[in-house]
């Protein structure tokens, strides 16, 4: 059973590459998650409230979330990294990244099954080949989801639906829920789908998840409403593909739960802080 297969195919993680270069002066990131490589030189990480994080060898910086944070480099040498800016719907309750630690910090020598494609993506990055930009998105689209099995098979969250697919017998339920949401699922299909007795289920799934089985099931419905509203699908057809027979109902549990109307979606779009400058080659 592949657990990831259909959270992925209604809530694909995706990644579009910035910048690429040596960085020599400050910056600070805002708005959206972000991915970050660094392949070269020093470079301190600071966020607000936490200790500045000093990094001088290959490491790969993950923020799912809009999380301020700066980098710091010497002005002299700079730091050679790549930078993307990362789409995973959170403001529309995707669960991959309502999933995902604040942050997520990997040295590529203590994470080999990470250095082949960061090999790669900076092989992309540091050249001049025709077709880099789309090379680089697509290698960003991959490491997106090695860093998302990382932290299911780590355990490094401990609840929510990522910690939910580390479960077996609740990861059976959850893909049965991603694989069809539009079923008419009851907590008792729900739990024989895991193999469980309807108490048990219904207290593991809420301890480990964090929300009661059908209300998982609602959020994720809307998640997939959403991300089909913002490809300019029509209410009524968006209600029967996630379960709802009346377009009117499915309007007013979206409403409640997003707090617009579903005629209110507008595309989905990622934010990064613009172009950032390299460093001219004297500098480096």
């Amino acid at each position: 059973m592949d657990s990831f297969a259909s959270l992925f195919s209604h809530a694909t993680p995706t990644a579009r590459t910035f910048f690429t270069g040596t960085l020599c002066q400050g910056i600070q990131f805002a708005d959206g998650g972000y991915l970050h490589l660094l392949k070269a030189g020093t470079l301190t990480l600071a966020r607000n409230g936490e200790t500045d994080v000093v990094l001088t060898e290959p490491t790969l910086m993950f923020f799912p979330r809009e999380r301020v944070h700066r980098f710091v480099v010497d002005a002299e040498r700079g730091a050679d990294l790549v930078c993307a800016s990362v789409e995973l719907g959170n403001a529309e309750g995707n669960p991959i990244g309502q999933g995902l630690p604040e942050m997520v910090i990997l040295p590529i020598s203590a994470h080999p099954a990470l250095a082949p494609v960061c090999e790669l993506l900076l092989g992309e990055a540091f050249s001049e080949r025709d077709g880099k930009q789309v090379a680089l998105d697509r290698l960003f689209d991959y490491l997106l989801i090695l860093i998302v099995r990382h932290v299911v098979r780590s355990g490094a969250v401990p609840t929510g639906v990522l910690a939910g697919l580390a479960e077996p017998r609740l990861a059976r339920a959850l893909t049965a829920m991603h694989d069809l949401p539009q079923k008419p699922w009851t907590l008792d299909a729900l739990a024989d789908t895991a193999g469980m007795s309807r108490t048990r289920f219904a207290e593991q799934f809420r301890a480990v998840v964090g929300r009661t089985p059908l209300d998982y099931l609602t959020s994720w419905r809307m998640t997939i409403a959403r991300r089909l509203l913002s490809r300019g699908k029509p209410v009524k057809s968006v209600a029967a593909q996630v379960g709802y027979t009346s377009a009117a109902a499915f309007t007013r549990v979206f409403s409640r739960i997003a707090g617009q109307s579903p005629r209110e979606v507008e595309p989905l779009g990622t934010s990064h802080p613009g172009s950032l400058n390299d460093c001219p080659p004297a500098a480096r």
